[in-house]
């Protein structure tokens, strides 16, 4: 054996995921395709939201808890400024679909909030031009996560605990035995007990065809803009926000460079063959109706793409992430499919991911993000059939 653990992608989650483990074992490495918080992943893109209200399943919030929890004891462990605690607002029609879903989540899970009318918005937020029947639900505990800072400081932190970090090593194949998992990366070869596959819009090669079959990966864009006075858009005075109506969407972040902002439009993510092939620059139509509603929401900026990139994640055919093992009988754990809302949890998702696969208690309620949900009846595949994937 090379080691009781292989945490294969050391993006998003992979990163986390190695930190938990090398809390619990010197006896883990992690593979990394390029270096850990490469800009051509996921984690690419400075900020990300952290948030505890939302619309969805109520099954999230304990992951929330944890993930909060846990960004404090990496900001402690690591000395580094990671989650900037600058509150969120969720924007939208008074009576409409999403502020009604999103306070129902929100109701049932006690999560703390405070309801804004356009009025208050217009006292404390007046940076967000609303419409008559626009209101908000202010997160106190939101804020933006630093993505670059975050990856490398858990990484760092893994390597000061004793974990093994082999960057620019691209893993090529993975494949069960009787012994445990064999880990392939050009012309070398490792062993490992178990292994967590982490690498993201990379996942799909090595996963079984019952999982491929129901995900894809999928090209993100961002866009930045210039503020027409900076001072008004800054984590002080700017929480991030996610605002949705009708046709519209756009989500953002304060300004972490004291000059740009972040705003770029939601559930725009479209198919992509591969993750490597991302196309980098936006349309003229996703640059069109990014300028557009930029216009119309924030009169403080002006309204010219000064910045924009594109990522590839992988999707779910149900959003919901894959976090468990292959079969009932595999050595191989599943830590991706996290369709572009990973990011907030990623902490949470890696003590989940260490703890499992090292076979320590973690939390309870994850049925929904399974990956058995998606196969009637389970593979056991024997050692004289040895399963590559």
């Amino acid at each position: 054996m090379d080691g009781k653990l292989a945490v294969i992608g050391l993006g998003s989650i992979g990163s986390m995921a190695l930190w938990q483990a090398s809390r619990l074992t010197d006896s883990v490495v992690g593979f990394e395709a390029q270096s850990p918080g490469h800009a051509r992943s996921a984690v690419g893109g400075d900020t990300r939201l952290f948030r505890m209200i939302y619309r969805g399943l109520p099954d999230y919030y304990p992951i929330l808890q944890r993930s909060r929890d846990l960004w404090a004891e990496l900001e402690a462990e690591t000395g580094q400024d990671i989650l900037i605690r600058c509150g969120g607002l969720s924007i939208g029609t008074a009576d409409g679909p999403y502020i009604r879903n999103l306070l129902e989540t929100t109701r049932t899970n006690r999560a703390a909030h405070e309801i804004l009318n356009r009025d208050a918005m217009a006292e404390r937020y007046p940076q967000h031009n609303l419409r008559a029947d626009d209101c908000a639900v202010y997160d106190p505990n939101a804020g933006a996560l630093r993505t670059d800072r975050a990856v490398t400081a858990a990484v760092a932190a893994a390597q000061a605990n004793g974990a093994t970090v082999l960057s620019n090593t691209p893993v090529s194949s993975i494949r069960e035995t009787d012994d445990g998992v064999v880990v392939t990366s050009g012309e070398n070869s490792w062993t490992f007990e178990r292994v967590i596959v982490s690498s993201g819009g990379w996942s799909q090669r090595l996963m079984p065809d019952y999982l491929k079959a129901h995900t894809e990966t999928r090209r993100i864009f961002l866009s930045w803009f210039v503020a027409r006075d900076a001072a008004q858009f800054t984590p002080d005075r700017f929480p991030i926000f996610s605002r949705i109506y009708e046709g519209r969407s756009m989500y953002g972040a304060p300004s972490v460079d004291g000059v740009t902002v972040k705003a770029t439009l939601d559930g725009r993510g479209a198919p992509t063959p591969a993750a490597d092939s991302v196309p980098r620059d936006l349309t003229d139509f996703e640059m069109a109706e990014t300028t557009e509603t930029v216009q119309e929401f924030f009169p403080g900026l002006i309204p010219n793409i000064v910045r924009s990139d594109a990522f590839p994640d992988l999707y779910t055919g149900d959003r919901n992430p894959l976090l468990g093992w292959l079969s009932e009988s595999s050595k191989i754990y599943c830590a991706t499919g996290f369709s572009g809302g990973g990011f907030k949890n990623a902490t949470g998702y890696g003590h989940i991911a260490a703890y499992e696969v090292l076979g320590k208690q973690s939390l309870g309620g994850l049925e929904f993000v399974r990956p058995d949900r998606f196969e009637t009846s389970w593979a056991n595949p024997s050692a004289s059939t040895a399963t590559a994937i």
